[in-house]
């Protein structure tokens, strides 16, 4: 399988970028704005160079080649298209166009022009341009940002479709999450220059290597004193209550559990929940089918039947309930 290497330094204005990674397959760099995501794209393609270092694929060096000698398709965060062009001569600008539209669904959008398209339909342009080079290693920066909403829950679908259908060493940068996980088969944290942790999605959820990580997938993180016992960890939180894990911890930890292992009740239950925090309810947000609710320090993630049934939009007090197996401690 082809193999994209990258083990270099790039000074930045803050900080500098360093980073050793390999790509096989697809792997979403995410991380605030301003870590560097978008600087890395920059290096692979060519358009800027690191003050040491190399970047290599399948054994040969790209370093020091500039980028049209670099068989790399780079898909741009605003796409970048020519707007007095047709969308085949977009494509052809880039190379051979062949069955790339009706591949990507525009054969019927081929003499549109970009200012006709709706986001979904300029970003698969994009895409046909891109591979229209016949790249070794495709290149997607924040490939889902433009779009709205309701567009971007289905043009994700393609995307992820078409990543795995064509094989490509591909690098992705975005600030969502959620994008990365659907879209990658390796998700790495970048921050301020540095990969904190570099893992398959679901991985990264189970056993985030600190309390930025956990934030970053979207977990609750609290902050407590941890006192290891012969069993349990026991956690006291920095608003007096008391939470336990199945995690060993000692000391100062960051309390770590996701919207989706939390139940809500509006009375205490006695249940297999060892941890149970009582909180006025703050905002409730319908999300899909799904609806998240603020309790008290957490935030749970429960059905549109469940948060009826329990009257959540209305406020009020409510029990927001987790395992000690879905708790989890990282260092602060």
């Amino acid at each position: 399988m082809a193999r994209l290497l990258l083990d270099f330094t790039l000074p930045l204005r803050a900080f500098d970028l360093e980073l050793s990674l390999g790509v096989e397959r697809t792997v979403a760099l995410v991380g605030p704005s301003g870590a560097g995501k978008t600087s890395v794209l920059r290096v692979v393609a060519g358009l800027a160079q690191p003050s040491r270092g190399r970047v290599a694929f399948d054994g040969e060096d790209w370093t020091g080649r500039p980028p049209e000698q670099r068989r790399v398709g780079f898909v741009f965060q605003d796409y970048a298209l020519f707007p007095h062009l047709s969308v085949r001569a977009n494509v052809a600008y880039a190379g051979q166009v062949g069955d790339l539209l009706e591949r990507l669904n525009i054969a019927s959008l081929a003499d549109a022009r970009p200012g006709e398209l709706s986001g979904g339909e300029r970003q698969r342009v994009a895409l046909a341009r891109a591979l229209a080079r016949k790249p070794d290693v495709l290149l997607l920066d924040e490939p889902l940002a433009a779009l709205d909403a309701h567009t971007k829950s289905q043009v994700r679908g393609e995307l992820s479709e078409l990543l795995r259908g064509i094989g490509l060493p591909t690098l992705l940068v975005t600030h969502d999450y959620e994008d990365a996980a659907s879209l990658a088969d390796e998700v790495g944290v970048l921050v301020d220059g540095r990969l904190r942790q570099l893992a398959s999605p679901a991985d990264l959820v189970a056993q985030p290597a600190d309390a930025f990580v956990a934030s970053f997938t979207g977990a609750n993180l609290l902050h407590g004193i941890a006192h290891a016992s012969q069993s349990l960890t026991e956690v006291q939180l920095e608003g007096g209550e008391r939470v336990f894990s199945t995690d060993r911890g000692e000391g100062a930890v960051g309390v770590v559990v996701y919207p989706w292992e939390i139940s809500v009740a509006r009375a205490r239950e006695d249940d297999s929940a060892l941890n149970a925090l009582r909180g006025e309810i703050g905002s409730v947000v319908e999300i899909g089918n799904r609806v998240r609710v603020r309790i008290g320090p957490v935030t749970a993630e429960v059905t549109s039947s469940s948060a009826a049934r329990l009257e959540l939009a209305r406020g009020g007090v409510a029990y927001a309930t987790f395992k000690a197996t879905g708790t989890r401690l990282v260092p602060l």
